[in-house]
């Protein structure tokens, strides 16, 4: 089960995240946000960032071995980075609509399961 909650928070993380990093771009079409200044707009983002945290840190302090969970440092550090490019692959298609998924970006994807593979592999 903390298996489960660790994936989920991790998920709920990089969700918010995305938001951060990425959502300015979109929000620049309210007119009001579009008059905002870059530090402006670098506050925000780091506001939204601030809840990405408040789901990182129990997803590894949960999901980690040292403190009773099933996962690894690195196995934590790769179910981040695939959940990662996952939420960031749907948030693309999602809210900007001129992104394509191209044939290099499923071989690409299709190498980083087998790189879980690997890391998983006892």
């Amino acid at each position: 089960m903390k298996g489960f909650y660790t994936i989920l928070l991790l998920i709920l993380s990089n969700s918010f995240m995305t938001f951060a990093w990425y959502g300015h771009l979109k929000f620049k079409e309210i007119p009001w946000f579009a008059r905002l200044s870059l530090f402006s707009i670098v506050l925000i983002s780091w506001g939204i960032a601030l809840f990405e945290y408040f789901f990182q840190v129990p997803a590894n302090r949960l999901g980690f071995k040292g403190n009773g969970g099933p996962f690894s440092l690195v196995e934590l550090k790769v179910i981040q980075e695939v959940i990662t490019l996952i939420v960031f692959v749907v948030f693309s298609l999602v809210f900007f609509k001129t992104e394509q998924f191209r044939t290099n970006h499923i071989i690409g994807f299709v190498f980083l399961i087998l790189a879980v593979y690997f890391i998983f592999k006892k």
